[in-house]
């Protein structure tokens, strides 16, 4: 196939969003030119209008009149999944797609402040990315351009914690929630090969992605990750190239005989990542820049985003879009562990 034919994403090797994406195409065979470059330059060159945000990765998609630049890899799954037959990530069963879709959203809007935490708030991972960044752009960057680089990165990166509530305050919360996700992933992985059965789901390339910058990528999340949890280690390392796996329909495990160990999962995302949607939300509606709650029975406070108020809009449209013997499958499956909290009940 001629690469007129494939798609084109610009993207990071550190950026866990880049890294979601590249192994979900090689799951799905989906044919790719994957460019390790700057998207805003690459899409200049090309002469393709920027996106309203500059995000990685960035895909470049053919169309009929001109080429087009997308980002967000929440929609672009779904697009991707109109576009190529088979070999689909989204489980056909309605009541398991939601649950892929809390996941998936969990994965990208809270796992990452694990990743932004332990990248830019521990003085020997600041420095270790600092370092790193610049040459993962350019290997052969001269050294005096590596040092400003890195300077510049490290100072912006770590002047930004506040704005995912990553601070002297909050470290240990976050500390605490990695470990107890690790924690049920361990126990999850002894039970069936990813979150929803035997073959893959959005939410474990979202989570993976993630991973990819916590257990290989970052020193004190990848020295945390082999003492907790040397299954989700190995699961990492496996998931980004899933061409080779052949799944059958019947490998997507029902809700309903999902094992015990998915609760645990289900309890993490309900203890932290539901208060701080509902504090988000409650933010925005009141006009304010940030936001504070107690979350896991400690203080946190960031900043206030509209992207993560439209999360919680999402996962309730996802909700509504149910039957009412789905709703009820749920219903069940999120009693207890705090998720109820953010559905809204019609």
């Amino acid at each position: 196939m001629s690469t007129a034919h494939r798609l084109t994403l610009i993207g990071n090797t550190p950026s866990p969003y880049t890294r979601k994406m590249l192994a979900l195409l090689r799951y799905r065979r989906i044919p790719y030119a994957m460019v390790w470059d700057n998207p805003t330059e690459v899409l200049q060159a090309k002469g393709i209008e920027q996106p309203k945000v500059a995000l990685l990765p960035t895909f470049i998609f053919e169309d009929k009149d001109a080429p087009y630049a997308m980002v967000d890899s929440t929609p672009i799954i779904r697009k991707l999944e109109q576009s190529y037959e088979g070999r689909s990530v989204l489980p056909t069963d309605p009541a398991l797609a939601f649950i892929d879709y809390l996941l998936e959203d969990f994965a990208d809007e809270w796992v990452t402040k694990y990743m932004f935490h332990y990248r830019w708030h521990p003085p020997e991972d600041a420095d270790n990315a600092g370092t790193l960044l610049p040459f993962c752009m350019d290997p052969s960057m001269p050294a005096d351009k590596q040092q400003w680089a890195k300077d510049y990165f490290t100072k912006r990166q770590v002047d930004r914690l506040y704005v995912v509530g990553s601070s002297d305050t909050t470290a240990a919360i976050i500390d605490a929630s990695y470990r107890r996700f690790l924690q049920a992933m361990e126990a999850h992985l002894a039970n069936q090969a990813y979150l929803l059965g035997n073959r893959p789901g959005a939410a474990d390339f979202a989570v993976y992605g993630q991973l990819t910058s916590l257990v290989g990528f970052d020193p004190t999340p990848r020295k945390i990750a082999h003492q907790v949890s040397p299954r989700t280690v190995a699961w990492a390392t496996r998931v980004g190239d899933l061409s080779g796996l052949e799944p059958l329909a019947g490998d997507w495990r029902a809700l309903a005989d999902q094992p015990d160990s998915l609760q645990a999962i289900l309890n993490e995302v309900g203890r932290v990542y539901a208060p701080a949607l509902l504090a988000n939300a409650q933010a925005l509606q009141a006009g304010d820049k940030q936001w504070e709650a107690q979350i896991d029975g400690k203080p946190w406070v960031q900043q206030t985003f509209p992207y993560q108020g439209k999360c919680l809009q999402w996962i309730n449209q996802q909700y509504q879009s149910l039957s009412e013997v789905d709703k009820q499958q749920v219903d069940a499956r999120l009693s207890g562990t705090g998720c109820e909290q953010i559905i809204v009940k019609a």
